[in-house]
């Protein structure tokens, strides 16, 4: 899951959006700088992480990849979540997606202090939302992949493992359902 499955997910469970987003951002167990409603929603970011990664249809999907880019099919199948909820995102939402994104991005943005407290930079809502709304499109999973490799130390593995990326979108939209129930269940 990357920030538009997070914010999705956080707001189903009345969590706070900036805090889905903080989740990777903030580092160590200590969220006691932070309010507890933006606590929560790092405390709920870090659990979607896990349940995600263990998630039985995530597992078989990345078992299709060779085994040196498992570790990287990872990052990139959380990228292309997004892209899979964007496109069957009336599936899963009344609110049109530019609607969510701008409203999410704009509570995320007016959050810009926590995010300077862990280190990390002030979201701009404008900017952020139109990175929300570009997961709908190829283009736009493809700019995520190379920004996220750009912050790896070696970014080669993640650029390789991404190759063919669109042939995998169809077993990930069927997987996607199922994730997102059972994601949604365990916040319960």
């Amino acid at each position: 899951m990357n920030f538009l499955a997070h914010l999705w997910l956080a707001e189903r469970s009345g969590t706070s959006l900036p805090g889905a987003i903080l989740g990777d951002i903030v580092h160590g167990r200590d969220l006691s700088a932070y309010p507890e409603d933006v606590a929560a929603g790092i405390r709920l970011h870090r659990r979607i992480d896990v349940l995600t990664d263990s998630h039985p249809g995530i597992v078989a999907l990345r078992s299709d990849y060779p085994q040196g880019a498992r570790r990287y099919a990872g990052i990139l199948l959380d990228l292309v979540c997004d892209h899979a909820l964007a496109l069957d995102w009336e599936r899963y939402a009344e609110e049109p997606l530019p609607d969510f994104c701008r409203r999410s991005a704009q509570a995320v943005a007016d959050a810009g202090e926590w995010f300077l407290r862990a280190g990390g930079q002030a979201p701009r809502a404008e900017s952020f939302a139109q990175l929300l709304l570009s997961y709908g499109e190829p283009q736009g999973i493809d700019r995520a992949i190379r920004r996220t490799a750009q912050r790896l130390r070696r970014p080669e593995p993640l650029i390789e493992a991404a190759v063919g990326w669109r042939g995998r979108l169809p077993l990930l939209r069927e997987t996607l359902p199922s994730l997102l129930q059972d994601l949604r269940a365990a916040q319960a």
